[in-house]
């Protein structure tokens, strides 16, 4: 322990809690009081494309009111609706279209066009929608005609956005669904759908939606910090050995895994202020401690730290040892193939690392110094990892490109500058 008081940050609010609090509340019948939400081109995405719906959303502030359309209330878009870089748009607005049954056009960016969608059309055609792809299996999408029956989808992956598009799409239709995945991936929609009253049953891995014909009624929420955007500074702290405390953040059991990780790896880690938010736990956090051990990640812990594995990588650079990540493929189709593209970086600043088909090996060397410049091929979770791996004294790690944290977190740079003040 340094005995050193921590320092404070407030984590911004966290990116799929504030996607689906957009979505939901246009959704809902009447105004919807949303705080907290992040005001990240990601989320902005999402509000664009509600809005070109019909949904009345002003700016993104800290506290805004949205006049939600109700469920069968959107009007097919005049326009392409953009989603920017955000799967998380794409997957879950697909669902809520071909659910409306609304005919349009998905578009994005070069990144976002590459990322698959025929994870999500697949079993919203199995509920009797169409569509039509321009080209592969990626966006530019058409959705052509909309969800006519009911669906229990066994998925082949865990995945939080097939699942929550699935989900929606039986909300929005009114027809039941249920989807049961391999491994319990986040579970923030049926948290979220449970809290507003929608009549849903959790079994193991397996998730239902019932006949829904109600309204989903107007709310008022307040969205807790980014439990991915706190990893960051957690791991800042045991690298530096400067103490941190978060603001409340989600500690939604499905998201927790990198701090589980962390704590193995030798973290120390405490909870106060608990409390419950339309149905999420929070918390802070205060960390400390430093790095004594490697981490071996299995694949049925993957789900729960899927986005912070890059940051993992980096924080494995300086944990004696050998860490070993298995069963994460789903990294090659993110923003960047994650498992090619956080090997390459290392090796370029000088850590040892080495890729799986599925995951990857870093051999860390306590002590070390690394420097170089890293290629972040646009990848917001990349750049952010390897800025905080260049924040050690000592390192000196040039980032290639880094405002593309602007799509989950506009304000990193700044906050992990004054951590360091």
């Amino acid at each position: 322990m340094t005995g050193r008081p921590p320092r404070t940050i407030r984590v911004p609010g966290d990116k799929s809690l504030s996607h689906r609090a957009l979505m939901l509340a246009g959704l809902a019948r009447g105004r919807s009081v949303l705080r907290g939400l992040l005001p990240s081109a990601d989320v902005q995405s999402t509000a664009a494309c509600l809005r070109a719906m019909g949904v009345s959303i002003p700016t993104l502030t800290d506290e805004i009111v949205v006049d939600g359309r109700g469920r069968r209330g959107l009007h097919a878009p005049t326009e392409a609706l953009d989603c920017g870089n955000s799967g998380t748009s794409a997957r879950l607005l697909t669902g809520i279209v071909a659910g409306a049954g609304l005919p349009a056009r998905l578009i994005g960016d070069a990144s976002l066009s590459k990322r698959p969608m025929r994870r999500v059309t697949t079993p919203l055609s199995a509920m009797g929608a169409e569509f039509a792809f321009e080209a592969g299996d990626g966006l530019p999408l058409r959705i052509v005609r909309g969800v006519s029956s009911p669906v229990a989808w066994p998925s082949p992956t865990a995945s939080a956005q097939v699942k929550s598009a699935i989900l929606l799409a039986g909300l929005v239709s009114g027809l039941p669904v249920s989807v049961t995945e391999p491994e319990r991936s986040r579970d923030h929609s049926e948290r979220m759908l449970a809290a507003l009253g929608v009549p849903l049953t959790v079994d193991g891995t397996t998730v239902s939606v019932e006949a829904y014909a109600d309204e989903l009624p107007a709310f008022a929420l307040t969205v807790p910090g980014d439990p991915s955007s706190a990893a960051f500074f957690a791991a800042y702290a045991v690298l530096t050995g400067r103490p941190v405390r978060t603001s409340a953040i989600s500690v939604n059991p499905t998201r927790t895994g990198f701090f589980e990780v962390l704590v193995r790896m030798g973290a120390v880690i405490t909870t106060t202020d608990a409390g419950l938010e339309c149905g999420e736990p929070v918390a802070c956090l205060e960390v400390q401690g430093q790095l004594g051990a490697p981490a071996v990640i299995a694949p049925g812990e993957v789900p729960s730290l899927i986005d912070e594995l890059p940051l993992l990588a980096c924080l494995a650079a300086y944990a004696p040892g050998e860490t070993r990540v298995t069963g994460a493929s789903e990294l090659r189709v993110k923003e960047s193939d994650r498992i090619s593209a956080v090997v390459a970086a290392l090796r370029a600043v000088g850590a040892e690392a080495d890729e799986l088909p599925d995951g990857f090996v870093v051999r860390g060397r306590p002590g070390a110094r690394y420097h170089g410049s890293i290629v972040t091929h646009g990848d917001h979770r990349l750049a952010m990892a390897f800025g905080v791996l260049g924040a050690v004294p000592g390192n000196d790690i040039v980032v290639d490109d880094p405002d593309c944290v602007v799509v989950s977190f506009p304000g990193f740079w700044d906050l992990l500058q004054a951590a360091g003040a």
